[in-house]
């Protein structure tokens, strides 16, 4: 290698062009032999060993000072071995062009060190090197990525003056740029200026609106685009799911089925996804068919654990457990689906088999995995074994538990009433407990009727800091469920004050691949009249059965027959009732609370499918109830 004294520019080292030695001298013909041979043979490498010996041949013949050679060895480098290697190579160049630095920058872009590449391009402009619109492009993206608005103002200002900002790539980054750094009215200035915005730069603006939740401003912009392509409808439709707007998101869907727009791998993954979270079965059936029609797209790791997520947690979790088993490979991701699917569903005992069968497949488990599988025996009340198996995880895996593990095994214990032993679980643990674990014991204080614990913990509460409104509704409940209005009543006034609302019930069912929602005492409905027919009609024949309403599930202090009267209105039975209206006898109803089934819903809806010879399965807050015959899957255990 030629030796030269180092003289050191910001945070890099640049070789000093005045005591260098010069190269051995090579004839031009040869020289240009020369180089083709090395740029070949370094774009044939496959992997970073292969970089070594090609790199000191370069330098034993005299090439390393050869810009072409340099730009692929250090391309090279930055992907195949490490940027910190293509970096000791660039340190070594005399007099380092644009497109080395651009080769580096990059480098340092796809690392993910999005400083020292900002850091590297002003270091150019320093030394009077004037930018091209690849090094730009490259710059934006770090500034972007790094969110620093001020530099990458910088190079917006610098792109103008040489007459780039109109260039179509850099105002794709420019836009991506201003979007990423919540500038959205700059993003929105450099779009309007395109002379030409076509769908590709569209779909930028629109992702950059849907990243902050700007859903409005986003479909403003859809809906100007002329010719939609399918990755536009994608970004819409995945927008809406990150921005939890599930029925707008399966409403566009349909839109696009109605363009004959060929929806790809993604689309359909972000339609499960909503299908997912809301219940919508019929039209993730819908969908699990178009895959198996139209065979360009596979069951793989990604599809496959969508369908299995949709179908679990749409209550079918048999057609779940299929999808599982015909799957042709399996990762872990698709191991802690599948897991957690069953442990929504009280199927405690498979969901440990799926795990173990992971274990003896060569699968190590994930911090997710034994999320999935404390949660599975939190579920089945497997007190040993949860216990167990959060040891292990330290012991057998070198897995620290984190806050949600420990909070797993504070429901475990709370549920199976275990009350003393999750007090002394939370006072011996390493982290300080957060406020849904404390709740998850409140709960459970509340269930199992001890009060006087369920005060200690609701002190440790409110003295936490961080209280949301369902805790604090929670603390208001365990003090009504005593007879503490008084205190009860405190603790509302304090949600009032606060401007803390609570969140209101909605249950939600799908007919006819329509999404129909409920909440208490709802009266918006087209059919109300029809549904609250059936209802009066259920409480007389559920009365004529023996059931007497649990008026105790009702936490204020009011008369008795009012309390019947606001049970009787909860939104599941009103999903319910429609879903009986409005279904065909022996159709299964499913239905999708956000809140946890009250004691008095749980009994009533028993004997609902009792009498009616329906199957109803619900999905609350907690898990999935399947009723059948009289009986529910949880055992009256959730």
């Amino acid at each position: 290698m030629s030796y030269c004294t180092l003289a050191v520019v910001g945070n890099f080292t640049y070789p000093s062009t005045s005591t260098s030695n010069p190269s051995p001298k090579v004839s031009i013909s040869n020289s240009i032999q020369r180089r083709k041979e090395f740029v070949s043979l370094l774009k044939n490498c496959k992997d970073a060993n292969q970089i070594l010996p090609i790199h000191a041949k370069i330098i034993r013949t005299g090439h390393d000072q050869d810009p072409f050679i340099l730009f692929e060895l250090l391309r090279l480098s930055s992907t195949l071995s490490s940027v910190n290697y293509a970096s000791t190579i660039f340190q070594l160049v005399h007099n380092p062009n644009v497109f080395l630095y651009t080769a580096l920058i990059d480098g340092f872009v796809s690392a993910g060190s999005y400083s020292d590449g900002i850091s590297l391009y002003f270091q150019m402009i320093n030394r009077f090197i004037v930018p091209d619109k690849y090094v730009i492009t490259s710059v934006l993206k770090a500034c972007g990525s790094r969110f620093a608005l001020r530099e990458g103002k910088e190079v917006h200002c610098q792109a103008s003056k040489l007459g780039l900002s109109s260039n179509r790539s850099i105002t794709m980054k420019l836009m991506e740029f201003y979007g990423k750094c919540g500038e959205f009215d700059d993003a929105r200035k450099v779009f309007d200026k395109m002379t030409e915005r076509d769908v590709v730069a569209s779909t930028i603006v629109i992702n950059c609106f849907l990243d902050h939740g700007l859903v409005e401003q986003a479909i403003e912009v859809f809906d100007r685009v002329r010719v939609k392509d399918t990755v536009c409808w994608t970004a819409m439709i995945d927008g809406l799911v990150r921005n939890g707007e599930m029925n707008m998101a399966l409403e566009m869907f349909r839109e696009m089925q109605k363009e004959n727009m060929r929806p790809n791998e993604v689309t359909i993954v972000c339609v499960l996804s909503a299908c997912s979270q809301l219940g919508a079965l019929e039209l993730g059936r819908w969908v699990h068919s178009y895959i198996a029609k139209h065979h360009r797209i596979e069951l793989n790791h990604f599809v496959g654990g969508a369908l299995i997520s949709m179908y679990s947690r749409c209550g079918d979790i048999d057609e779940a457990e299929r999808i599982f088993a015909i799957m042709k490979e399996r990762n872990v991701i698709t191991y802690n689906l599948m897991i957690s699917g069953l442990a929504m569903h009280g199927k405690s005992i498979q969901a440990i088999e799926i795990f173990r069968g992971m274990i003896k497949q060569g699968l190590l488990p994930t911090s997710v995995t034994f999320v999935a599988i404390l949660n599975a025996c939190s579920h089945g009340g497997l007190v040993n074994l949860g216990l167990e198996m959060f040891h292990s995880m330290s012991r057998d895996y070198g897995i620290p538990p984190q806050i949600e593990h420990y909070g797993c095994i504070v429901d475990l214990l709370g549920r199976v009433g275990h009350l003393k032993e999750a007090y002394n679980f939370i006072q011996n643990m390493e982290i300080a407990p957060d406020h849904v674990m404390l709740g998850s014991l409140l709960s459970a204080c509340k269930i199992h009727g001890n009060f006087e614990l369920g005060e200690q913990v609701a002190r440790i509460l409110m003295n936490h800091g961080v209280v949301d409104s369902g805790t604090y509704v929670l603390l208001a409940n365990v003090y009504a469920s005593s007879g503490k209005w008084k205190e009860a009543a405190q603790i509302r006034a304090k949600m009032k004050e606060g401007g803390i609302q609570k969140e209101p019930g909605c249950s939600s069912i799908e007919v006819n691949n329509e999404i129909h929602e409920f909440l208490l005492g709802d009266l918006r409905h087209p059919q109300k009249e029809k549904i609250y027919n059936k209802l009066e009609e259920l409480n007389q024949v559920l009365k004529e059965a023996g059931h007497i309403p649990a008026t105790d599930a009702v936490l204020h202090d009011i008369e008795d027959w009012e309390k019947e009267q606001a049970l009787a209105i909860h939104s599941e039975r009103l999903a319910i009732c429609y879903g009986l209206i409005s279904t065909k006898p022996c159709t299964t109803i499913r239905v999708v609370k956000n809140l946890r089934v009250c004691d008095d819903c749980h009994s009533m809806i028993k004997l609902i499918a009792k009498i009616t010879g329906r199957k109803i399965v619900v999905r609350d807050r907690k898990r999935f109830h399947h009723f059948e015959n009289g009986n529910c899957s949880c055992g009256d255990y959730w």
